[in-house]
């Protein structure tokens, strides 16, 4: 496997295809797409099956739309995704980490440092949480 930087339009066909499958191909388009690093790790066969996007605010990172392949869950490809952009973002200057965590992902992003916050959001019906971690 290897991790390696993509297009935002490689990231959002997982995106689609793993979060918001009911919605068209738009709603999972973000406005900042043009700004931020996009990241795919591929599998041995070179398929991609995990995707992650970061975006700098001045010492501030946050990472969006983090998806795996459904298929694909479970196997470690996420956490090592999620692990390479963590230093990643580190080696860039962040100071902070954040994202805007699904409820039930909560303990998943616990177990890379992140705190859960005391801000909340729906969006489409889902419920998030703000983790951040300090670096």
């Amino acid at each position: 496997m290897f991790i390696a930087e993509i297009d935002k339009e490689k990231a959002w066909q997982i995106r689609q295809e793993v979060m918001w499958p009911q919605k068209d191909l738009d709603f999972v388009k973000l406005a900042e797409d043009e700004n931020g690093s996009h990241f795919g790790l591929f599998t041995d066969n070179d398929r991609l099956v995990s995707v992650v996007s970061i975006f700098f605010i001045n010492e501030s990172c946050q990472f969006r739309k983090f998806a795996t392949v459904e298929s694909e869950q479970g196997k470690g490809y996420g956490s090592t995704l999620l692990n390479y952009v963590l230093v990643e973002a580190k080696k860039q200057g962040a100071k902070k980490i954040w994202c805007n965590a699904r409820l039930n992902k909560v303990d998943f992003y616990r177990r890379f440092g992140l705190e859960v916050t005391h801000s909340h959001f729906k969006k489409a019906g889902e419920s998030y949480i703000i983790m951040e971690k300090y670096v």
